[in-house]
């Protein structure tokens, strides 16, 4: 699929790196700062293609990432960021074929990445208590990957209870995933991983002594990580003045069978 074609979301980049969402229409116009150009000039040309405003500025029309789409894309909830997203997916070891339960949808961005990553094959389920959550969640998700086969979103509290195990891994983007912990103990295979994404230390804490004090997970830990980009102009390298620093903390473990006592 290379051809830019009516309903298709895309990005339109200035010479300054500036990027603007468009969902291309046929006789649609886009218009900046006074100038215009229609949609139809685009429509049916290869996707990298560039493309003159009436009074002749230049834009390049790309479709976005999925990083690139989640930081542009409408929002219900705060959305997670790219940088934390990759290492979700591997700390959580998303691969493909898995059953994967997460809450909350918020925007869709995480769940956009775990379809990605379970493939065809795998399957996806999305607890979300906020309908208007799940409805601007599912319209992201469908402006992005089209019609989804594997993925269930559902209206419920996680907090009460899980209905949809065993799965193989639970990612929860919640402020009070300790009380998941004891449902989790059950909805989640032997061997399976437990993620959580939270902002604050003694939400960390608070997590952690949930999952030592249940007995069934081992292999605990917690980190975040910090994002800085470089400025590479000929001799001049240095740091970009602005970086993404702290955004969340993650928090792993393995669903663990207890040793029995005698």
């Amino acid at each position: 699929m290379t051809a830019l074609r009516p309903g298709d979301r895309i990005h339109l980049v200035s010479n300054k790196g500036r990027r603007y969402s468009v969902v291309l229409q046929k006789g649609g116009v886009f218009q900046f700062s006074g100038e215009r150009f229609s949609h139809d000039d685009l429509i049916g040309r290869p996707e990298g293609v560039s493309v003159r405003t009436s009074r002749g500025t230049p834009f390049i029309a790309l479709r976005p990432t999925l990083a690139e789409y989640v930081l542009k894309m409408p929002r219900g909830a705060q959305v997670i960021y790219p940088k934390d997203l990759g290492l979700i997916l591997m700390w959580a070891d998303i691969y493909p074929g898995a059953k994967v339960l997460e809450a909350g949808i918020g925007s869709g961005a995480l769940t956009m990445a775990l379809l990605r990553s379970v493939g065809e094959k795998g399957f996806v389920i999305s607890y979300e208590i906020r309908e208007d959550f799940a409805k601007r969640a599912q319209e992201n998700i469908n402006q992005f990957l089209g019609p989804t086969t594997n993925l269930v979103v559902r209206l419920k509290n996680i907090y009460e209870g899980i209905e949809d195990g065993p799965v193989d891994r639970l990612v929860l983007d919640l402020p009070e995933p300790w009380h998941v912990v004891p449902h989790a103990v059950t909805a989640l295979r032997p061997g399976g991983v437990f993620l959580c994404l939270l902002p604050t230390v003694p939400q960390v804490q608070q997590v952690v002594a949930a999952l030592r004090a249940e007995k069934g997970f081992g292999f605990i830990e917690s980190f975040e990580t910090l994002l800085r980009t470089w400025n590479i102009d000929g001799r001049s390298v240095r740091p970009d003045h602005r970086m993404v620093a702290h955004s969340a903390f993650l928090t792993v473990a393995r669903r663990v069978v207890p040793q029995e006592t005698t």
